[in-house]
C-alpha cells in the first residue's frame, strides 16, 4: 500500500507544478536558515571535553578588595577573571587539587633548524607539567615534561606538529633541540592534531576561540626565568611600583590563568573552603571573595557564546516557524481543492485512517524535496556565514554526516507537521456532501 500511496503522492505534486516548487522553496529557505545558525550555534556552545568538564574548575581570588570593587560593573561584585603572579604561585605550593596548572600567554620567535629559513612567531603557553594530562592533551610522539623538570627550570619544550614539520621537516623529534626566543629547548614531546574549540583552558585572553593552534608549550617556571613576558590579558588596579617583567610579578595586576581537576563534588567543596582560607590569609584586609567554577559555568560567565550567534539562531527558528505556517497555508489550500477526489475515495471504501496516510505521505515527499534543497542550502550558507561572523568563528560550522541527517529529519518532520491540519481537515470531509453537490 505505501508505494499505491507514494504513486498517488506523486501524481498529486505533478498535477500542480508551481504550487509544489513554492511549498519546496519555502521549506527549503526555512529549514537551511535554521540548519547553517544550528551549525554555527552547535560548534560553539558545545562542551569541548564532554568526557571530563564536570571534573575541571576555575578558581578566582579577589586581590583587589572592595575599594576597587565599588567601580566593578558586575551585580555580584565578583572577583576578578584572573590571578596575581603571587596567588597563582601560592595555589601551585600549596597543591590541593588532584591535578593543577598555572598558564599564560606566549608569542615567541621559533628559529628553524634549516639554515637559510627565517625565524617565525607561534602562539603557545606557559604550563606546569600537570597541565597535560589535566586536559588531556594528545601526543603524537614523546610526553610532556615531569615535575621534577617545572621544580629545575628545564628548558624543555612540546611542541605542535605544524611547528614540528616546519622547523625538523615532520617525523620524531623527540630529544632535538629548538631555538625559541634566543634559548635552546630540548624537544621532549609533539602534540597530535589539538586545537578544541572553544579554547576552553584560556577563554580570557583568547574569547574562546582561535583558529591558530597551541605552538608551543613551555615550563611556567622556566619561561618566568627567562623574562618571557605575558602576551595575554594584563589588568592592574594601580600600576606596578617596581619596572619590568619582575615588577609585574611583584605586582596586583592580575594576568595569570589557573585550572585546577577535581574528581568528586566533595573534593570541590574542600577545595572552595582551602580557598576563602587562601584568601583570608593574603588579604586580611577584606572578606574572602572567591569563586569556584566548573567548566561549563566558567564559559557561561565569560559568554564564551556570541551573542550574534544566539539572536541569529532565534531570527532563524523564527523564520522556520513562519515558513511552516505559509507552507500548511499552501497544503490546506491544495487538500481541499481536492473534496470531490476525497469524497469519492470515501464513497468507495476508503477509511479516514488512508486518507491521513496518503496526505501525510505528500507532505513527507514534499518536505523530503525541501529538505535536499535545504542542504544545498545549508552548504551555501556555511560557506558564506565568514560574511557575518568573525572568521575564528565562521570555521568552525561544518556539513557533516550529523547535520546531513538532521537537516533531512527536520524538512521532513516539520513539514508532515505542518500537514497535520490540512490532513485532518481533508480526512473530515463527509462523501455524501461531496456526492451530493457534485
Amino acid at each position: 500500500m505505501f508505494a499505491y500511496y507514494l504513486d498517488l503522492a506523486l501524481r498529486s505534486l505533478k498535477r500542480n507544478k508551481a504550487l509544489t516548487g513554492l511549498m519546496i522553496l519555502t521549506i527549503g529557505f526555512g529549514v537551511a536558515a535554521s540548519m547553517t545558525t544550528w551549525s554555527v550555534f552547535r560548534a560553539v556552545s558545545g562542551d569541548p571535553i564532554p568526557w571530563k568538564s564536570s571534573k575541571l574548575y576555575v578558581p578566582q581570588i579577589d586581590a583587589w578588595g572592595p575599594t576597587v570593587q565599588k567601580n566593578n560593573p558586575d551585580p555580584e561584585k565578583g572577583p576578578p577573571d584572573a590571578l596575581t603572579y603571587g596567588d597563582a604561585v601560592g595555589l601551585m605550593r600549596d597543591h590541593r587539587g588532584k591535578l593543577q596548572s598555572a598558564m599564560y600567554m606566549l608569542s615567541p620567535s621559533v628559529v628553524p633548524a634549516k639554515v637559510g629559513e627565517h625565524p617565525f612567531n607561534t602562539m603557545g603557553h606557559a604550563v606546569f607539567s600537570e597541565f597535560f594530562p589535566m586536559v588531556d592533551v594528545p601526543f603524537k610522539y614523546g610526553s610532556g615534561w615531569s615535575a621534577a623538570d617545572d621544580e629545575s627550570r628545564a628548558q624543555v619544550a612540546v611542541i605542535s606538529s605544524k611547528v614540528n614539520r616546519r622547523v625538523f621537516g615532520g617525523g620524531d623529534s623527540v630529544g632535538k633541540t629548538i631555538n625559541i626566543d634566543g634559548h635552546d629547548y630540548r624537544v621532549v614531546g609533539v602534540m597530535g592534531e589539538w586545537n578544541p574549540q572553544p579554547r576552553f583552558y584560556d577563554v580570557v585572553n583568547t574569547g574562546g576561540f582561535l583558529s591558530q593552534d597551541e605552538g608551543v608549550l613551555l615550563p611556567f617556571n622556566t619561561t618566568i626565568a627567562a623574562d618571557m613576558s605575558n602576551d595575554g590579558n594584563t589588568n592592574c588596579s594601580e600600576a606596578p611600583k617596581e619596572t619590568g617583567f619582575v615588577g609585574l610579578q611583584r605586582s596586583s595586576c592580575i594576568w595569570i590563568e589557573y585550572m585546577v581537576q577535581l574528581d568528586s563534588a566533595a573534593d570541590a567543596q574542600r577545595f572552595k573552603d582551602y580557598l576563602e582560607g587562601f584568601a583570608r590569609q593574603r588579604y586580611p584586609g577584606w572578606a574572602p571573595n572567591v569563586r569556584l567554577r566548573g567548566l561549563m559555568a566558567w564559559l557561561d560567565h565569560e559568554h564564551v557564546v556570541p551573542p550574534d550567534t544566539r539572536i541569529s539562531l532565534y531570527v532563524a527558528l523564527g523564520l522556520l516557524l513562519v515558513c511552516l505556517v505559509n507552507t500548511a497555508g499552501l497544503l490546506l489550500a491544495k487538500f481541499l481543492r481536492r473534496s470531490s477526489e476525497i469524497g469519492v475515495r470515501r464513497a468507495l471504501g476508503a477509511s479516514r485512517r488512508e486518507i491521513y496516510t496518503q496526505f501525510l505521505i505528500e507532505a513527507g515527499m514534499v518536505g523530503l524535496a525541501g529538505g535536499a534543497l535545504g542542504l544545498l542550502l545549508t552548504w551555501l550558507g556555511i560557506v558564506g556565514v565568514g560574511w557575518v561572523l568573525p572568521r575564528d568563528i565562521a570555521d568552525l560550522a561544518r556539513l557533516d554526516v550529523s547535520l546531513f541527517a538532521t537537516t533531512l529529519a527536520v524538512a521532513i518532520v516539520a513539514t508532515m507537521l505542518a500537514g497535520l491540519y490540512p490532513t485532518m481537515r481533508a480526512a473530515a470531509v463527509q462523501p455524501a456532501w461531496q456526492l451530493k453537490s457534485n
